[in-house]
């Protein structure tokens, strides 16, 4: 890229069953204040069964239709794209008018791979999606300018640098961006966040739809960090607190069973105790945000976040379970 005329842009879209959100996502990306013969759109779609790929028809974009999860389908498309630059955005997700040309930008430093916008609620008349955007403005509104990772749902990136670290980790249907983010800034390179750069996601609208995509994160989680053990620690997005919290859960759950027997009933005492501290501990964290964001219904967060820590415990008990039993899933 010399800085001067803007590159070419292949935006990657890998849908399934997105019908409730594909319209205004490609509308959106249709709709940026970017070259039109700079701008290619690819959906890969995991055979849908409702109406994406129908919408997705509507648009001048290229549809492909293949049983891929989210990293295979970015590997597939990677393979026949002709672009420098590839563009990654959520089929849940759309972007401001001017998303593109905030970013690009920085990919003329040779040592940065890829670049960021920022995350806000589109789905805000919802309360349960709103509290959930709460939650993430708040560990995004931790991040510096340069990061470790960062998500998918907006994401400018090098093709030549995706490349060179072996793609993306297709035995991750999730967490496979944080996976890659890793191993792209463990080679020197930069990934950063602008702000600025205005990403709406569209949040789940209901407890039960929150707890299987959080299901998902615990059991990918776990395979995440066999991987990479020095992520456990966490980071900006996903710190050790919120790491911590499903090992805890684990500790709520063994003392309880371990009291089972009547000699050993004051572990139930044990067991209260630290689940009085984790709900403690919540109330507390969603009365900052109900207080930062002026919305008394960021109370919910307090749901949410017991939701979260118990799927991410429930994920990382089958992920271990399976891997026990011999089953790489």
């Amino acid at each position: 890229m010399d800085g001067v005329s803007p590159p070419k842009v292949s935006i990657l879209l890998a849908t399934f069953n997105s019908e409730l959100t594909i319209d205004e996502c490609l509308k959106a990306i249709c709709e940026l204040n970017y070259p039109k013969d700079l701008l290619e759109v690819i959906v890969v779609d995991g055979c849908s069964t409702d109406g994406t790929l129908e919408i997705a028809g509507k648009y001048p974009v290229k549809v492909i239709s293949a049983p891929l999860n989210a990293p295979a389908a970015y590997n597939y498309a990677l393979k026949i794209v002709n672009s420098d630059v590839i563009g990654f955005i959520d089929a849940d997700a759309k972007v401001e008018k001017e998303w593109l040309n905030k970013l690009v930008a920085y990919l003329d430093d040779p040592e940065v791979a890829g670049v960021s916008g920022g995350i806000e609620t589109w789905n805000k008349e919802n309360v349960w999606a709103r509290s959930i955007g709460y939650d993430l403005e708040n560990r995004y509104a931790r991040l510096k300018k340069s990061v470790v990772r960062i998500a998918t749902m907006n994401l400018l990136m090098k093709k030549e640098v995706i490349e060179e670290v072996g793609g993306f980790d297709e035995h991750l249907p999730s967490q496979y961006d944080t996976d890659l983010g890793f191993r792209i800034t463990s080679r020197g390179y930069k990934l950063l966040f602008e702000p600025d750069a205005k990403c709406y996601h569209f949040n789940r609208s209901t407890v039960k739809a929150y707890f299987r995509q959080q299901l998902q994160y615990g059991k990918n989680t776990v395979k995440l960090y066999f991987k990479h053990s020095k992520l456990i620690k966490g980071d900006r997005i996903t710190d050790f607190g919120m790491n911590i919290q499903p090992i805890l859960m684990l500790a709520v759950t063994a003392f309880f069973l371990l009291g089972l027997p009547e000699v050993l009933r004051p572990l139930w005492y044990v067991s209260a105790f630290l689940l009085a501290v984790i709900f403690v501990y919540y109330v507390f964290s969603a009365a900052k945000l109900a207080v930062k964001f002026k919305d008394a219904t960021a109370m919910l967060l307090v749901v949410l976040y017991f939701v979260r820590a118990l799927a991410w415990f429930t994920g990382a008990v089958i992920t271990t379970v399976r891997f026990l039993a011999g089953d790489g899933r």
